[in-house]
């Protein structure tokens, strides 16, 4: 085999249960920090926007299983991250897990992607985000212009990028920055502003879905699974399947709690339960919310970036509820950027340990212990996709670089079983061939289901990625050293 393939196949040996480099982080989580720090960046974009832009034009009412499909398929991950995680309790997640078992340069490709999965995952809540903030500052009389507040480009039927009048998301931009503040000053003050966040959020959608139940039309409803409009994707099923691979990001909330392995008091007992903790609240939240929602306005009507908004503004009687409900909304989702910032960087200071990126990003402030360099550079990537790009064009690259990690991180599994069987593991996936085979062939499943031009934009961010890890990860991997 030649070297350059030796090298990209080239497995890092681990040390079961291994924390080294904890020192330059703060040990402060503990499993209601970390179920917190899941949700946190779990609930938000997929219940607060997606839901409407999925059932109308892909699901209709059928949404609901749309989420519940992607469930699945994110719980057979969840179970595979929980071994992972008390296994090899390290920051840079489903990167990490792949370079013990698959090789560098099939590591090297997730890392890239979970660029894809945070930074831009950050973005995308970012544009909601803007758009409750405008929605809100317009039900008080005030209006911001057009030009700062959507994308200078939008994404037309045929998935091409149209440009529009817009200059740039301004909100957005401002949002991603206050938050890469946050995460900067250290993990302590993130996980008390996470905390206050996510449980204001779980109540708000608690009232919404209690005070929507009186206004649910079942006709709404019907038909539960629109038929067919001729086209692969556009309801039917074929719409439910291509609806549950791009809502699938809804649930990346506990890969974030993966990262912060190093700053977790007791890894191999808290994260399985933080990472299985928040999977589950998030998915009974996600299906009540989306099941009140098309039953209170029409399915149709629901494809904007406000949708929780539309559906209250349908319903006069629940004005009253109404900007308190939007001022709960944009709180709650600021929780998400927070944690998809918080991800990001750690992954980066991961991949600059293993000499695949400059030593810059594994640099820790002194002060904060936090990797703040690799903060500012995630932060102001996000702020470039989130003034730049609209939601849905965001939205397809994160689903289908988070189910590219889910699907490899599932078959490291068996992998790590193979070759480790004996090393201690607290936490195991219970019959995991079955689980392991299962959630491979579904996570990789709904990546048939996305649209051809989200495979284009892949092939295009793998070849830079890979030729960047080809003239410099290659070349200063600490392995091949």
């Amino acid at each position: 085999m030649p070297p350059f393939l030796r090298q990209f196949f080239a497995v890092r040996p681990v040390t079961p249960g291994d924390r080294s480099g904890a020192e330059r982080l703060k040990q402060v989580l503990g499993p209601w920090s970390l179920t917190a720090i899941g949700l946190g960046a779990t609930i938000g974009t997929g219940v607060f926007v997606l839901t409407g832009t999925v059932a109308a034009e892909q699901s209709g009412p059928a949404v609901t299983l749309s989420f519940l499909i992607a469930a699945f398929g994110s719980g057979l991950a969840a179970l595979c991250y929980a071994e992972f995680a008390t296994f090899l309790p390290v920051p840079g997640s489903a990167y990490s897990y792949t370079y013990a078992t698959l090789g560098e340069g099939i590591a090297w490709f997730i890392g890239w992607n979970l660029l894809l999965e945070y930074a831009i995952s950050a973005s995308a809540v970012a544009v909601s985000w803007s758009a409750y903030v405008v929605n809100l500052l317009k039900g008080w009389g005030i209006e911001l212009p057009p030009e700062l507040v959507n994308a200078p480009y939008v994404q037309d039927a045929h998935n091409h990028l149209v440009a529009t009048h817009a200059l740039f998301n301004l909100p957005a931009v401002l949002i991603i920055a206050a938050m890469s503040w946050v995460c900067y000053i250290g993990v302590s003050h993130t996980a008390r502003a996470n905390a206050v966040m996510v449980t204001l959020k779980v109540a708000i959608i608690v009232v919404f879905m209690i005070a929507g139940l009186k206004y649910v039309d079942t006709s709404n409803w019907h038909p539960y699974i629109p038929p067919n409009a001729g086209q692969f994707g556009h309801f039917g099923w074929t719409g439910v399947l291509q609806g549950s691979a791009i809502i699938f990001f809804s649930y990346v909330g506990f890969d974030t709690a993966s990262t912060t392995a190093l700053e977790a008091r007791n890894p191999q007992r808290d994260l399985p339960l933080g990472i299985l903790g928040a999977l589950l609240i998030s998915t009974v939240l996600y299906v009540g919310m989306s099941a009140v929602m098309t039953g209170m306005v029409p399915f149709a009507k629901l494809n904007v970036d406000e949708p929780v908004a539309i559906a209250l503004d349908a319903h006069p009687q629940l004005q009253h509820l109404g900007l308190l409900l939007k001022a709960g909304i944009i709180i709650g989702m600021t929780s998400v950027i927070l944690g998809s910032l918080l991800g990001q960087p750690r992954i980066l200071l991961s991949m600059a340990d293993d000499g695949l990126l400059p030593p810059v990003m594994r640099r820790c402030h002194p002060r904060y212990k936090t990797p703040h360099i690799a903060t500012i550079v995630t932060g102001v990537v996000a702020a470039l996709f989130a003034g730049f790009f609209p939601l849905d064009v965001l939205a397809d690259l994160i689903s289908i670089g988070i189910l590219l990690a889910f699907a490899v991180v599932c078959l490291g599994v068996l992998i790590m079983r193979k070759r480790r069987p004996d090393a201690p593991r607290p936490f195991r996936v219970p019959w995991a061939p079955v689980t392991c085979v299962l959630g491979t062939v579904v996570c990789l499943g709904m990546t048939l289901a996305l649209p051809n031009a989200v495979w284009l934009r892949l092939v295009l961010w793998t070849a830079v990625g890979m030729a960047i890890y080809a003239f410099y990860g290659y070349r200063h991997s600490r392995l091949r050293q």
